[in-house]
């Protein structure tokens, strides 16, 4: 089989109730594609039935994988996930599709070609938010200012569960990630800069779901402990030697597209 142009990640943890829209949406918009995709839920460990949901889903749609791994966090859920993918863009997706599906384009040739990580944003110039509780904004925009200030430089929106990675970064990035829960993004992106990628923040649309599994408050105090675990892990070397991206892409023949 050859390599897909596009594999989208999904980690989903007891998603019963919107597991089968949200795949019934992604796989109609790519099956209208002119490339070859592929769509792997990442499971991390659900006690509901999100993975029987799945897999009959999947007996219909060849394309659509199922990866059931024990309960670790999102983190660990992503990173099976994109290192279990085989595309040449790896799309991390978040199970409440609260990004319009048609704005996957996006992220992807020939609309961009010159960046290693594209990362959706609620934040960047032209974006747009719909029905977010005022609190929930006001809690992420406060991690976002110490996330900023601790670990990632100018990324205005680090936590929207919306990024594209080239495999070569994918590949690259995530055998190194620790982080197990919602902090995950920060370590990735904080190693994508250390590395050397090249990053873009593009403008999406994102739609507020009640049925988020993120509790602001104390979801926020874990992922700020989180980037001081980070901050800590690169102070003591646990990371190794990064080495610059180009200079990885260099010694395995490639260059930047």
């Amino acid at each position: 089989m050859s390599t897909p142009f596009l594999s989208i990640v999904i980690p989903a943890y007891n998603e019963e109730a919107r597991i089968l829209p949200t795949l019934q949406q992604i796989t109609q918009y790519l099956a209208a594609q002119g490339y070859a995709w592929e769509v792997v839920v990442a499971n991390d460990g659900s006690t509901d039935d999100t993975p029987r949901l799945v897999e009959e889903f999947a007996g219909g749609h060849p394309q659509v994988s199922l990866l059931n791994l024990p309960h670790r966090g999102k983190g660990g859920a992503v990173r099976a996930g994109m290192l279990h993918a085989q595309g040449q863009h790896r799309f991390l997706c978040d199970a409440d599709l609260s990004m319009p599906i048609e704005q996957l384009d996006r992220f992807l040739p020939p609309k961009l070609t010159e960046y290693d990580v594209i990362i959706g944003s609620r934040e960047a110039p032209g974006a747009h938010r719909f029905q977010e509780p005022g609190r929930r904004h006001f809690l992420g925009r406060a991690f976002n200012w110490m996330a900023r200030l601790l670990a990632v430089r100018g990324i205005r929106d680090t936590q929207c569960g919306f990024k594209c990675f080239r495999a070569e970064a994918a590949e690259a990035l995530f055998p190194l990630q620790r982080t197990e829960g919602f902090g995950f993004d920060i370590e990735v992106l904080f190693l994508a800069q250390r590395m050397g990628m090249r990053l873009v923040e593009i403008p999406i649309d994102w739609y507020y779901r009640s049925q988020s599994k993120v509790r602001p408050l104390k979801d926020g105090i874990a992922m700020t402990r989180d980037i001081l675990v980070v901050r800590w892990r690169a102070l003591r070397g646990a990371y190794g030697v990064l080495k610059p991206f180009n200079q990885v892409q260099a010694s395995r023949g490639k260059g930047p597209e």
